[in-house]
């Protein structure tokens, strides 16, 4: 039977679960920008299938517009900050993480746990102003919902699934150390072979490469807090009237969606609630606007060069914008930038500026040869569906991450992007536009992308459905969330089994004495007598 036909099966037999007249109902905890564009491909393919989705978003948030026609439904809440305060906070943090000094790795990610801490700050005002709001969070227990769904970036979401007594289901990209997948939802990080997300290593590691990841473990463990732990426990065991914390309650969670898949990650060891659905927001291109679709027909068979880095990135230096033009200049491909600033003086007729473009429908087009990328997991994907390869500038975040697995595939050429000159930028372009290896391999990745019984939307749709239809998936959660760090590692039978080895070492080396003296005793007194 065809791949087409089973996944037509499966979704005729998830119809017979939730028809549009007994669909579940699910309460929703965003974050922002590109988190909850995720998000919301996810909630907007519940609602199609006859779910009931509210959203809990505060007056201040940015991208979530409950003015916007949708079936989604919203939720506001009030806070005291405003959504320019909001929106300043992201900018001031983003800025912050592009520029981090790299130089030490102990300088880095204490920079990068205060720039953190900042914005769990920020959160656990927002939450607070929810669960200390007694009108509002009597009307969430009276909605009775099935299930909420957040990611895991965004605290809160499990204080309020404990609160209303309905299971909780994450989706998560990754945090800082897989802390959050590791200690909250248990997933195993063998470090001999798995690297670290933001220590931009592969799988196939050098002796000193995984002394390299072993240190980043150690750190991660045993220093770095993705959030600011000790106050978020404070406030957890405040609100519920006894001792808990931040990690017990996420723990509690029945199944996290990894926003990744097996063309993007190493293999390595996943568990049963753990489902991986990288590409779910990649579709068929559409058909371009028509100056666009005018502007990329001209460029013949030399092909189109998209570039973008973004919709988080506004602050690009005159000095770069220059660099990066002239480069363009140069190629004898057309090129479409996503550029919201001041005209470069070296921009070429070749280049197209948009304050706006059609990403995906660009990487799909016929005509397209390369992306120029920040290397954010979104175009990233959309890249490998469409099978087009990459020149990444990565900037914050697990963009370098993202870009170094791309290298690691042969699918990407790396730059840095706050020293690279126009001959990088051009020498780049030259070697994955005429290089056919590059091509070859994000082909290759896009092959496996596609090649899935079920597509990765239905996959987190099916998983979402699930949970509520079992009232939660405990039945898949390993028995290690109920063990202590030591028992995890069997430290206290290792222990236990060194102290009976050593007892019966020291009963044997006492007796063997004992016996020695004995046989000694007797030989001096037969040479006595």
């Amino acid at each position: 039977m065809s791949m087409k036909w089973i996944s037509v099966l499966l979704l005729l037999q998830l119809s017979c679960y939730f028809s549009p007249g007994n669909g579940g109902k699910v309460l929703v905890w965003p974050t922002e920008y590109s988190h909850w564009i995720n998000m919301k491909i996810i909630l907007d393919e519940l609602v199609q299938r006859g779910h009931e989705v509210i959203v809990l978003t505060s007056s201040a948030s940015i991208l979530v517009d409950p003015n916007k026609a949708s079936a989604i439904k919203f939720e506001i809440y009030p806070t005291s900050l405003t959504k320019d305060d909001f929106e300043v906070l992201f900018r001031k943090l983003i800025d912050k993480w592009s520029y981090l000094p790299k130089d030490t790795f102990w300088t880095h990610f204490s920079l990068l746990q205060e720039i953190i801490w900042e914005y769990s700050d920020c959160i656990e005002k927002l939450c607070k102003e929810v669960v200390f709001n007694k009108k509002l969070l009597t009307k969430l227990q009276e909605s009775r919902f099935d299930l909420i769904f957040a990611d895991a970036v965004g605290p809160c979401s499990e204080l309020l699934a404990e609160l209303l007594k309905i299971p909780l289901m994450y989706s998560i990209r990754f945090s800082p150390g897989h802390r959050i997948e590791k200690y909250s939802g248990g997933l195993p990080f063998p470090p001999s072979y798995v690297p670290l997300v933001m220590s931009e290593l592969s799988d196939q590691m050098t002796f000193m490469e995984r002394v390299k990841n072993m240190i980043y473990v150690l750190y991660f463990d045993f220093w770095f807090q993705t959030f600011n732990e000790k106050r978020w426990d404070q406030f957890y065991t405040e609100v519920l009237g006894r001792p808990t914390t931040l990690s017990e309650l996420m723990r509690k969670a029945e199944m996290w969606l990894i926003r990744t898949y097996w063309d993007f990650e190493f293999p390595r060891p996943f568990l049963p609630h753990f489902e991986y659905i990288g590409g779910y927001h990649c579709k068929p291109a559409k058909p371009l606007p028509k100056e666009m679709e005018e502007f990329a027909q001209s460029s013949g068979e030399n092909g189109i060069v998209v570039f973008t880095l973004g919709s988080m990135i506004s602050n690009m230096t005159e000095e770069r914008a220059h660099v990066i033009a002239s480069a363009l200049a140069q190629i004898p491909q057309k090129v479409i930038w996503r550029f919201d600033g001041r005209k470069p003086d070296t921009l070429g007729p070749n280049t197209r500026l948009y304050k706006w473009i059609p990403q995906n429908d660009l990487l799909g087009h016929s005509k397209t040869k390369a992306f120029i990328t920040h290397g954010g997991a979104n175009g990233i994907y959309e890249a490998i569906y469409h099978g087009i390869p990459m020149v990444g500038v990565p900037l914050f975040a697990d963009q370098p991450d993202n870009i170094a697995r791309m290298k690691t595939r042969g699918a990407a050429v790396r730059l840095d992007f706050n020293t690279m000159s126009s001959t990088d930028l051009l020498n780049a372009l030259k070697t994955v536009i005429n290089d056919p290896s590059y091509k070859e391999n994000a082909v290759k990745l896009s092959r496996i992308q596609h090649d899935q019984p079920m597509k990765p939307l239905d996959r987190a749709v099916f998983r979402i459905e699930y949970v509520m239809r079992h009232k939660g998936a405990k039945h898949l959660r390993p028995a290690s969330h109920d063990l202590a760090w030591f028992q995890y590692h069997s430290l206290d039978v290792l222990g236990f089994l060194l102290a009976c080895v050593a007892t019966a070492i020291g009963i044997i080396t006492k007796c063997c004495l004992f016996c020695c003296q004995k046989i000694a005793k007797m030989r001096r007194k037969e040479k006595r007598d």
